[in-house]
Formats: C-alpha cells, sequence, structure tokens
C-alpha cells in the first residue's frame, strides 16, 4: 500500500476527534439537556463507561480482520451477496448521517450569521469542497484536519476560561432530583456519538501500526470530554432551564465571552470551529462510503463521490422547518443511530467469530 494510503494511529484518534467531536460537541447538547436536564452530565459518564465495554467488541472485531479492506473480508466470510447487501445498506445510512449534519450546519448559519443566503447557495458551498476533498486520499484528509483541529482546540480552550465568571458550578446540584429516568433517557444521545467510533472499521486497512484498545480508551476520553465541557458550560452558565430552552447551546456559551473589559463579541470564532468540524465530518463520511463501495476502481470512486454528494444536497434541500427537523432529529434519527449501529456491530462481531472459528478449522485439516 502507498504510503499516502496509510495513516498514523495519531492522525486517526485526531481526526475522529474532530469528526465526531462536532457532533458530541454540538449537536447531541440541545437532546441531552432536554432529557437530562441538570443530571445530563451523568448521563454521558455512565453511557461512556458502557462504552469501554462495547470497545471489546470492536477490538475482536478488528483483529478478526487482519487489516482486510472490510470488502474483500466480508466476501471471504459470508459471501459476495451478503456483503454487497450489507454495506449498501451502511453507505446508505452514512449518508443520511452526512445529511442532517449538513442540514444542521445550515440551518445555523441561515439563523445566525447568514440570515438572507439562500439554503441552495449554502448548502452547494458546504458540499462542493467536502465532496474534492473526499476525493484526495485519507492522509491528505488527516493532515488538513490537523491544520483545522489545532485552531478549533485554541478556540474552545478560549471560551472555557474567559467564561470562568459566569459560571456557578452549584446549579449542577442536586443530583438526582427527578431520580433515575431523566438520566437513562439522556443516556442514548451520548451513545449516538460514541457508536460512529465503529468507522475505525471501515478505515482499519489503512492504519499503519495496529490499533489496541489502549487507543480505543484514549477516543473514548477525548470524546467524553467534548461532550461534557460544553454541556458542564452550559447548565452552569446558563441554569438546567434554561440551557435546554436553547436551541445552540454551545454557540450560547460564546455569546459570554470577551477578552478584557472592551473587546467582546468573539462569537464570529465558533463559526471556524462549526465549519471545520463539520468539513471534516462530512467529508470523512463520503471518502467512508467510497471505501465500503470500492476498492481500487479510481473512476468507479469518483462517480460514487459525485452521486453521494448528489444526493446529499437533495436530502438536504428538502423543505422542512427547523422545529420539524428538530423533532425528527432528537426523537428519530440520533436515536436510531446508536440501535442500527450497534446492532451492525454485533452482525459484525457474530461473523468475526465464524470467521475465526472457519480458519481455525481450516488449520487443523
Amino acid at each position: 500500500m502507498k504510503n499516502n494510503e496509510t495513516v498514523s494511529i495519531l492522525q486517526i484518534i485526531l481526526l475522529l476527534m474532530m469528526a465526531i467531536g462536532l457532533k458530541n460537541h454540538v449537536i447531541v447538547i440541545p437532546p441531552l439537556l432536554k432529557e437530562g436536564g441538570r443530571d445530563a452530565w451523568i448521563a454521558v459518564i455512565v453511557m461512556s463507561f458502557l462504552f469501554l465495554i462495547w470497545g471489546i467488541l470492536l477490538i475482536y472485531i478488528y483483529k478478526a480482520m487482519k487489516g482486510k479492506h472490510i470488502q474483500i473480508w466480508l466476501e471471504d466470510s459470508v459471501g459476495k451477496l451478503f456483503t454487497n447487501l450489507l454495506l449498501y445498506i451502511i453507505s446508505i445510512y452514512l449518508l443520511i448521517v452526512a445529511a442532517a449534519t449538513l442540514k444542521e450546519t445550515v440551518l445555523w448559519t441561515n439563523v445566525s450569521y447568514l440570515n438572507e443566503t439562500p439554503p441552495l447557495v449554502l448548502t452547494i458551498a458546504f458540499i462542493v469542497p467536502c465532496m474534492l476533498a473526499a476525493l484526495t486520499n485519507i492522509q491528505t484528509i488527516t493532515i488538513t484536519n490537523f491544520f483545522f483541529l489545532v485552531l478549533v482546540v485554541v478556540f474552545g480552550h478560549f471560551v472555557s476560561i474567559s467564561n470562568i465568571e459566569h459560571k456557578d458550578h452549584s446549579l449542577l446540584l442536586p443530583i438526582l432530583e427527578h431520580g433515575y429516568m431523566p438520566v437513562l433517557k439522556a443516556m442514548i444521545y451520548q451513545g449516538t456519538g460514541m457508536i460512529e467510533l465503529i468507522i475505525l472499521l471501515f478505515l482499519q486497512h489503512q492504519f499503519k501500526s495496529k490499533f489496541r484498545y489502549r487507543h480505543y480508551l484514549v477516543l473514548v476520553v477525548i470524546l467524553t470530554w467534548l461532550t461534557l465541557g460544553p454541556l458542564i458550560g452550559a447548565i452552569v452558565e446558563f441554569g438546567p432551564k434554561q440551557a435546554a430552552m436553547q436551541r445552540y447551546p454551545a454557540y450560547e456559551e460564546w455569546g459570554l465571552a470577551r477578552v478584557g473589559t472592551y473587546i467582546e463579541h468573539v462569537d464570529y470564532l465558533s463559526i471556524y470551529q462549526w465549519l471545520s468540524g463539520a468539513f471534516i465530518r462530512i467529508t470523512l463520511l463520503l471518502f467512508a462510503i467510497r471505501t465500503l463501495l470500492n476498492k481500487k476502481n479510481k473512476t468507479t470512486n469518483v462517480w460514487i463521490v459525485l452521486v453521494s454528494s448528489f444526493i446529499l444536497g437533495a436530502i438536504v434541500m428538502y423543505p422542512i422547518d427547523e422545529r420539524k427537523f428538530f423533532d425528527v432529529l432528537i426523537d428519530l434519527l440520533l436515536p436510531f443511530t446508536f440501535w442500527f449501529f450497534l446492532v451492525f456491530s454485533f452482525i459484525l462481531g457474530i461473523i468475526a467469530y465464524l470467521y475465526r472459528k472457519k480458519q481455525g478449522d481450516e488449520k487443523n485439516v
């Protein structure tokens, strides 16, 4: 495999930190606050511990794949017909996930700083660079991600530190004043972000070195912190009731940030954060679709990305008002994403078990 087709484990960790981090840092915060209220942060921690167990399954599947492209491994395990069916279903759902991210980005852009810009213009402006980036290679995407991520992290720490004066951590208490049910309801929203770590299995054939459980543990800690930061920030800065009523709590936190006495209204820095995360996330999802559906043919790769981008734009342009989209997102898409990828991981786990058993039987013959 060429050098530009492989990446280090550190590059993959940073890539997923940005791609999944946008979902954990922004998209899941409103439903977490809506369902969990003051105790939403407890739901995040509990679900993250549960994902330490799920990680054992992920690593088991990864080891069974032995660095093979997922399409080749599945064809060796369950045949070409079932493989194609499985990969097309996954690819379609990844496209839906990408569409939800882009729709959320377009809506936020229209609401916050480009009120008069037609959604079609914004959609095209977002899709084209993502499409072009997805047509490159994994190393180009990871290098681009690194340069974006540096400032995203700097700005994130800036808003957290600058808002210290507005934080009242007593608002995190009392714990469990409404019992365990709000926590249980909120847990699935943290899970819907963490479960996307399954994308590791789609890219593992391009890793330079072995991916180990300790690397997975690092990712879980990072993604958990990316949720806890803005979540706790919203609660201690606005109070649980006010925060739960906000559509974009992470963005509202920027409204409080200031530098000294005379410099304020620095919320434009959040635009860089969101657009960088959305760009990397959508690009990675398009690249994952391209990887799932094709191994070598460059012309086919181009058509996969072009058609996927066109469908992505068509889904985003479907007329639906913001309130309805938000309801669909938190009531249907986010919970279904968790169960969809969880079931898929168990299917891969069963296939991995049968594949290993088959390999063992062949060695004994």
